[in-house]
Parts: structure tokens; sequence; C-alpha cells
């Protein structure tokens, strides 16, 4: 995935107000791995349920979970996942 991509879509709810309440948190775990939080404030997707979803592969630290939860969609994944997750995020946000 093009982090780029990521920046674009930040870019675009960039409003003067959106940015100050809400925005896109990355932080690791200690499992180790990835959580993010992405703000659905003020957006199409803002009150669009999605279950929580999972993929499960074969090896021990390659996995993802994504759901949304509290108008933020929510990710918690694997060391390696981080970009397919944004790019999970990304297509999800994007689908109509």
């Amino acid at each position: 995935m093009k982090l780029s991509l990521l920046e674009e879509w930040y870019v675009a709810r960039c409003n003067g107000e959106w940015e100050h309440g809400s925005g896109i948190h990355i932080e690791t775990l200690d499992n180790p791995g990835w959580r993010v939080k992405i703000a659905l404030h003020d957006t199409p997707k803002e009150s669009q349920k999605l279950e929580r979803q999972q993929i499960q592969r074969d090896r021990e630290n390659d996995w993802i979970y994504y759901w949304t939860e509290d108008r933020t969609f929510h990710v918690a994944c694997g060391p390696t996942n981080l970009s397919e997750a944004l790019e999970i995020f990304l297509s999800w946000f994007n689908s109509k």
C-alpha cells in the first residue's frame, strides 16, 4: 500500500474542524502488532456498522481484526500487517 493513499484520505477530511477532534491514531501493541483508530465523524461512513472481521493465517504474527464502533474504524493487526490493514480500511471506506 502506498501511504500516500491514507494521506490523501486524511487531507480530504481536514476542513478546519474535523482534524481538531478526530483523526487517525496508530500505535504499537505488545503482542507484537499495531492498533489503528480512524475517526469516521462527519464522513459518509460515520453511521455504518461493520461487525468484527478476522483474518487469521498460519503464521503466528499474521493476523488482522477490524470493525467499527462509536463512529470509529478499529484495526488490530500483526506486526507486518499494517499496510494490508490500511488497505482494508480504504477499500471499505470507498465501497458503496
